[in-house]
């Protein structure tokens, strides 16, 4: 079995189920009637274009907008505030808004009493954290962290959107954790505030009659997906890996240690088999490649990428040449296999209303594969109204409060994550490289089309240039010990200094190294939750090419 989520939203959703539990946030809708939204972490105009349209409605109706981003990306370019955080301190930031926040008399001590758990050991945390001191370790201004918690105080209602941007470093379930309990420290929650987050908790969502977790012989292992590469090239584990089957994935771009990884795919004893739509470089070690059918092909449910909507799909046209859905291919395989249980044999509409409960009333009294396709379906609470925290949707912890310490992370990820917590930085190279989604792939699919086939620029800001003796427009090499990319340079100061960025998910035919950014993260680093992936917290040097 395959732990996936260690390489992309796992921190996220470990930090917000333990602190919220399985339950939806707000819907982005809320973000039109905020006061004051803050977009945390989140490349929102690249990656989360919901939230954005009612950011702007918001600002034109007088509301505020404050961004906490190290890049200034493009909703950065918007916003009231620009808090451009040193990677990894967010924390650091939530900590010391909060000891502002009760500083100035601003919590909410009925809805703490009520409704929080852990806020004595907490806000113990946080005091150690006071403005002045985080303000040198995140490296923002004093006045700016003053600016943003009075914004938070003065704010009814309140959006907080926070993005994927926290999770991908060490101190990212922390971050994440301490970011979302400013809401409720607050008692903004319900009656138009919220927390745009665990949308996928919105869906009636039925994953272990699609996933079959009862089919797996007891004592199967797991293997989380960063080691794949680790486990490939230095045969680490026993027996050993020898077969690799990969569908909906591009592990050489996207995986970190990316070395390691291609050393491994390319060991001869390992057999691999793909299905793709196109030759990407991970299709390239495979002995096997099986056309797959793009989403206009075939029929699929769609329950949201952040907000709380299901939609249905159809086909358009028919499947091109011998390209078919991935559920036909594994049909076709169980059969040759003699595997015959039923749900090796299910249709496609079959999976989809196996895919949800059906008897669920936010189902309306459709079936899944009845949903009309003309129309999005709302998810909705008991009342019919949006499912909103604290309006018609509680915290479902063991507690049935928001738990600021909790024992279920600790029970599932050690004891240091009953409380967010803090890492400092330790490296032997001076930059830290972040990697933003880039608007012209979706992480590294489209990375074949024309727009993206030249190198992503490397960002870097003008005092670290001058300090190397580096110029806009010149070739630049970015290393550090597991490898070298070569990059376009931009010097500007929408990164702050000790930072570069360069859009993730760019092949490897961009860099005349046969390299990526992704060839530069470590994949033995892991977050402080679900063993998550730290793209984000990557050191690195910089030079002429």
């Amino acid at each position: 079995q395959l732990y996936r989520q260690a390489l992309c939203g796992g921190v996220r959703s470990q930090a917000w189920a333990g602190t919220y539990g399985a339950v939806a946030g707000c819907p982005p809708e809320f973000a039109e009637h905020a006061k004051l939204n803050v977009v945390w972490g989140n490349n929102a105009t690249v990656s989360n274009l919901h939230v954005v349209r009612g950011a702007r409605r918001a600002k034109r109706a007088g509301g505020r907008l404050v961004v906490i981003d190290p890049m200034r990306c493009k909703i950065a370019e918007q916003a009231d505030l620009h808090l451009a955080v040193l990677p990894g301190t967010d924390v650091l930031l939530a900590w010391s808004v909060a000891t502002e926040l009760e500083r100035s008399g601003a919590f909410d001590t009925a809805f703490i009493a009520d409704h929080v758990l852990g806020f004595d050991a907490f806000m113990a945390r946080a005091r150690q954290w006071p403005v002045a001191r985080a303000a040198a370790a995140c490296g923002l201004r004093e006045s700016d962290i003053l600016t943003f918690a009075r914004w938070l105080a003065e704010a009814d209602p309140l959006v907080l959107a926070m993005g994927n941007g926290l999770e991908r470093g060490r101190n990212g379930g922390s971050g994440i954790r301490a970011a979302i309990a400013l809401p409720a420290l607050l008692g903004r929650l319900g009656k138009g505030s919220g927390i745009v987050l665990g949308a996928g908790n919105s869906f009636p969502k039925t994953p272990a009659k699609l996933q079959r977790p009862d089919l797996a012989p007891p004592g199967t292992r797991t293997l989380v997906i960063n080691d794949v590469g680790r486990h490939l090239a230095l045969e680490d584990i026993d027996p050993p890996l020898r077969a690799l089957f990969i569908y909906n994935h591009n592990p050489v771009v996207v995986h970190p240690d990316q070395n390691r990884m291609r050393r491994g795919l390319a060991r001869p004893d390992v057999f691999a088999v793909g299905i793709e739509l196109t030759m990407t470089e991970s299709m390239a070690y495979c002995d096997i490649v099986l056309p797959a059918a793009t989403n206009f092909e075939h029929a699929d449910l769609y329950p949201s990428y952040g907000h709380h909507w299901l939609q249905r799909a159809e086909p358009v046209i028919a499947p091109l040449g011998e390209a078919l859905p991935n559920t036909e291919i594994f049909r076709r395989l169980a059969a040759r296999f003699g595997f015959d249980e039923p749900c090796f044999k299910a249709t496609d509409a079959e999976l989809m209303d196996d895919a949800v409960d059906a008897a669920d009333p936010r189902l309306k009294g459709l079936r899944p594969s009845e949903i009309p396709t003309d129309r999005a379906l709302q998810m909705t609470a008991a009342d019919g109204k949006p499912m909103v925290l604290f309006d018609n949707v509680f915290p479902a912890t063991p507690s049935g409060k928001i738990e600021l310490v909790s024992e279920t992370l600790a029970g599932r990820w050690g004891a240091a994550a009953r409380l967010p917590d803090w890492q400092p930085p330790r490296s032997s190279h001076p930059l830290m490289l972040i990697s933003p989604a880039s608007d012209k792939r979706i992480s590294s699919t489209l990375g074949d089309h024309a727009g993206s086939r030249a190198a992503p620029k490397l960002h870097m800001n003008p005092r670290d240039a001058a300090a190397r003796n580096l110029a806009s427009g010149a070739e630049v090499r970015v290393w550090n010990d597991l490898g070298e990319v070569i990059l376009p340079l931009e010097v500007t100061d929408d990164v702050p200094p000790g930072v570069v960025a360069s859009e993730k998910g760019a092949w490897l035919s961009t860099s005349r190294t046969g390299q990526t950014i992704s060839a530069l993260v470590s994949s033995d680093q892991r977050a402080d939750l679900a063993q998550g992936a730290c793209f984000n917290d990557t050191a690195v040097e910089v030079g002429p090419a």
